[in-house]
């Protein structure tokens, strides 16, 4: 059992409660997510990312993808089939499932594409105009100036 008190962090930082209680989250996790389906997380740009699921067996109608509060749902329910099948062997697994991602803040999801048995899931961040980076300008204590004209100076460097 772990347990870490983040109280110093709170003192330390503004704004980080998310990152506090996310990991939190994390390390008070009992169980892990189960391997099924397969996955992998690629980044396609600086600013965009895919994650792509094995769902080999599974029609587009029969998946589901979904942003709620802050994660990425992701689940598949196979009908079932009541035709009797005699297998010999069967490798195929189609058993229904749900993974989650938790998304990162300023990621939208920006499509959703099913192909050879692969479900292609496009990530995109996109910075506020506030989070981007501004310079500001400094005025000497000899001249002071108008907050609306260093505003103006700012945005003329920008």
């Amino acid at each position: 059992m772990r347990s870490f008190d983040f109280a110093p962090l709170y003192r330390a930082t503004v704004g980080f409660d998310r990152v506090a209680d996310l990991m939190d989250r994390v390390l008070s996790a009992d169980v892990a997510q189960p391997g099924y389906p397969p996955y992998n997380i690629e980044k396609t740009d600086d600013n965009a990312y895919r994650i792509s699921i094995a769902v080999a067996g599974f029609t587009p109608d029969e998946l589901s993808v979904e942003v709620k509060d802050g994660s990425l749902l992701v689940t598949a329910r196979k009908p079932t089939d009541e035709t009797p099948r005699n297998f010999l062997h069967r490798g195929i697994a189609t058993r229904a499932f749900e993974r989650r991602f938790a998304l990162a803040d300023h990621v939208r999801v920006s499509g959703a594409s099913h192909e050879h048995g692969m479900l292609h899931i496009d990530l995109v961040r996109e910075l506020p105009e506030a989070m981007k980076p501004r310079r500001i300008a400094i005025s000497s204590a000899a001249t002071p100036e108008a907050p609306a004209e260093i505003e103006a100076r700012a945005e003329a460097i920008n």
